[in-house]
C-alpha cells in the first residue's frame, strides 16, 4: 500500500537462481497494483552496493578485470535526486525516473533485469547489465554495452541468456518508440509525499526469505 516501506534488491550473479544480495535499497512503496509496482529512493537513503575488496569503486576497476577481482558490499548513502523505479509484473526490466535540482526532469533510465520475485520484505532480482537512456524528446540510446559483452567473456552470462537479454531490450525499445505505459503516463510530474520518512537500512538487509513468488 502506499507508504509502506520495502526493500529493492538484487542478487549477484553466482551459478544458480539464488545469488547474494549485493545490492540492497529501502523504497517506500508509491503504487502497488496488479498492473504495477512504483517505488520512491528518496535523497540521502543508506543503501548498500558492491565494492572492490578494498572499498573503492567497481567502476575505479578496469572492465577487463571488472567482473572477476574480488569484491564486498559497503553502505553508502544515495546522494542528488531521488529516483523513482516503476516495474510492471512479468517484465525483464524497470523503468527509473531521475530528476535534477527543483525536480527538472532528466531522463529514464530503463533497467534491464530478470523479472522481479517478491517476498514479504519487497523485491528481488538480477542486473542484466544493458540499460537504456530515454530522453524527454523520447529519443533513446544504449548504455553500457560494454560492459554487457564484458559479462558475457567472463561467464557471467551465456550466449543464450545473452539473447533473451538482448530481446527484452527491444521490447522495451518497442514500448518507447510507440510511446507506451509507463512512459506515457506522466510520472515524471508526479512527486513525493512530504511526510514520507527516509526508510532506514535494516541490519538482516541480507535475509533469506521464506517465500518468493513472481
Amino acid at each position: 500500500m502506499p507508504g509502506e516501506q520495502i526493500l529493492w534488491r538484487y542478487r549477484d550473479h553466482a551459478p544458480g537462481p539464488k545469488g547474494p544480495v549485493h545490492i540492497c535499497r529501502p523504497v517506500t512503496v508509491v503504487q502497488d497494483t496488479d498492473e504495477l509496482l512504483a517505488v520512491w529512493m528518496a535523497p540521502g537513503t543508506e543503501c548498500v552496493k558492491p565494492v572492490l575488496a578494498d572499498g573503492t569503486s567497481v567502476h575505479e576497476e578496469p572492465l577487463a578485470t571488472r567482473y572477476t577481482a574480488p569484491r564486498t558490499t559497503a553502505r553508502s548513502r544515495w546522494f542528488g535526486a531521488g529516483v523513482l523505479k516503476l516495474a510492471r509484473p512479468g517484465d525483464s526490466w524497470s523503468v527509473w525516473l531521475f530528476w535534477g535540482p527543483g525536480w527538472q526532469f532528466k531522463n529514464w533510465y530503463v533497467n534491464l533485469e530478470e523479472p522481479r520475485s517478491r517476498w514479504a520484505g519487497g523485491v528481488d532480482s538480477v542486473d542484466h547489465f544493458l540499460d537504456i537512456a530515454v530522453h524527454p524528446d523520447r529519443s533513446w540510446q544504449w548504455l553500457d554495452e560494454d560492459e554487457f559483452a564484458q559479462a558475457q567473456r567472463c561467464g557471467l552470462m551465456d550466449r543464450e541468456q545473452a539473447e533473451r537479454v538482448r530481446e527484452a531490450g527491444r521490447a522495451a525499445v518497442e514500448v518507447i518508440e510507440e510511446w507506451g505505459a509507463p512512459f506515457r503516463d506522466g510520472w515524471e510530474d508526479w512527486r513525493p509525499d512530504p511526510a514520507w520518512r527516509i526508510p532506514a537500512l535494516p541490519e538482516d538487509w541480507d535475509r533469506t526469505p521464506a517465500h518468493m513468488t513472481s
